[in-house]
């Protein structure tokens, strides 16, 4: 197992420190990680692989900015297929990064902010597969003017207050634990 791998591991026993609500979905992580086979950071492996995504928050962390996936018809937060790269918040930045065209973004922090598992349904040649993906906070610099890629149809700029009530369990828990992370609620 290679270092990125390790870090890998390192973070989400870390994560599983701080949302241990999420203990059993980090285990899933930590076995698609370990099984081996077929590296489960490409696509090749088609019952599923790990994807990078960025919870991108705006310079004043009171906006996020979400994408309406041209595929799945939904608004998300940027991310995407890790390509064969096993470090998963270096494919989080390059993901905002291209989905939005904004320049000066940072990752906030090597830790994990959110683990989501989700069921991508069939598609032309590729058969229904998961997502494990595997998302952190990515800060937006001062210039927030995006620029739309041919992944989206539309991106914008959301109150994260309005995405705590977004319909979306996944979008909504994110924005919540960013709301109680910023005011310190547990």
């Amino acid at each position: 197992m290679g270092v990125e791998d390790q870090a890998l591991r390192q973070a989400l026993t870390d994560y599983t420190r701080v949302q241990s609500a999420d203990e059993a979905l980090a285990r899933e992580f930590l076995t698609l990680l370990e099984e081996g086979g077929i590296d489960p950071f490409t696509r090749e492996r088609l019952q599923g692989h790990f994807t990078g995504s960025a919870w991108l928050v705006s310079a004043d962390g009171q906006r996020a900015l979400l994408t309406h996936h041209r595929k799945l018809q939904r608004w998300l937060q940027p991310g995407g297929h890790a390509d064969g790269d096993h470090d998963l918040a270096a494919v989080a930045l390059r993901e905002a990064e291209e989905e939005s065209g904004l320049s000066g973004l940072a990752l906030a922090s090597a830790a994990i902010f959110d683990l989501d598992k989700h069921w991508i349904p069939e598609r032309k040649d590729v058969p229904g597969h998961w997502h494990y993906d595997v998302r952190y906070v990515v800060v937006a610099g001062a210039d927030e003017r995006f620029v739309v890629s041919e992944e989206s149809l539309e991106l914008g700029w959301r109150p994260i207050i309005d995405i705590a009530n977004d319909e979306d369990e996944s979008m909504r828990r994110m924005a919540n634990r960013w709301l109680q992370a910023r005011t310190g609620a547990a």
